[in-house]
């Protein structure tokens, strides 16, 4: 149903308050079970992946390129609020310019259990404590189009549905299935399922990507769980003790790192 705003009281616009407090709404949205989406092409990927809006927010110019993804609720929507209003309204209303078309809060899906994704999958991911949401999103955007079968998140890394995490991936994290593990390390629970647990870092008997690669090619079942450590001190040394295997991406120029999201996109292509 749309819903022409006059003023900003209505209890349903909580949803699209304190935008830009990062702290804030990672807490929230999890805690209320919703996620923003942001864009019509994130909101119809999101959509065909099964979650449901809460309601949409969109200045008036947007309603009618928005016209096809609202349709699916029925006229107008259905009994999804749409709500319209002035971009002047929607910044005070959000605290940023909303310049990509329309939002959406959706309703979160229940996230698997680890154990049954790593039953059927080949190579998964793990993030480890990766907090900025840019890289959580660039990943989960290289997991997908390089064919990725799940992701792993550990207790404290960043929320791949955030608003950011969302937009960067443009929408690919709601078409990897991925979870968050309740505790970390957990090399047990991979051994269980078959998995190999290789390391992206520098550290004893650490092998080259090319090695590890010509390894893999000589057992293509061979089933491997990458893990990627936080942008600033890389990976525990707990985590280190637990894994099976240490590669690094050889580097020139004395570069003595990739971005976590960049180095994830190279080591999928090389492995896949």
């Amino acid at each position: 149903m749309l819903i022409h705003l006059e003023d900003l009281t209505d209890s349903r616009l909580t949803d699209y308050l304190h935008m830009t407090d990062v702290a804030l709404r990672s807490k929230t949205e999890t805690e209320l079970g919703l996620f923003m989406a942001e864009s019509k092409n994130v909101i119809t990927r999101a959509l065909n992946s099964g979650y449901q809006p809460r309601s949409f927010l969109m200045s008036p110019k947007w309603v009618e390129s928005m016209r096809e993804v609202l349709e699916r609720f029925g006229p107008d929507a259905g009994e999804v609020p749409v709500f319209i209003a002035s971009e002047e309204m929607l910044e005070t209303l959000t605290g940023f310019h909303l310049h990509r078309g329309a939002m959406a809060a959706m309703h979160r899906l229940p996230l698997p259990t680890a154990a049954d994704l790593l039953k059927t999958a080949r190579r998964i991911a793990v993030l480890e404590d990766i907090v900025d949401h840019t890289n959580v999103g660039a990943i989960f955007r290289s997991a997908a189009a390089i064919g990725v079968d799940a992701v792993l998140v550990t207790p404290s890394c960043a929320d791949p549905l955030f608003r950011r995490s969302v937009r960067v991936s443009m929408g690919t994290v709601f078409q990897v299935p991925w979870t968050r593990l309740e505790t970390w390390p957990e090399p047990q629970l991979f051994r269980e399922h078959g998995f190999e647990v290789a390391a992206l870092a520098l550290g004893e008997n650490t092998i080259t990507l090319d090695d590890y690669t010509a390894e893999l090619a000589t057992d293509p079942a061979r089933r491997v769980a990458w893990v990627l450590g936080s942008e600033g001190y890389g990976l525990k040394e707990r985590t280190l003790r637990t894994v099976d295997k240490t590669v690094m991406i050889p580097m020139q120029h004395g570069v003595d790192s990739l971005n976590v999201a960049a180095a994830a996109a190279v080591t999928f292509w090389a492995t896949k």
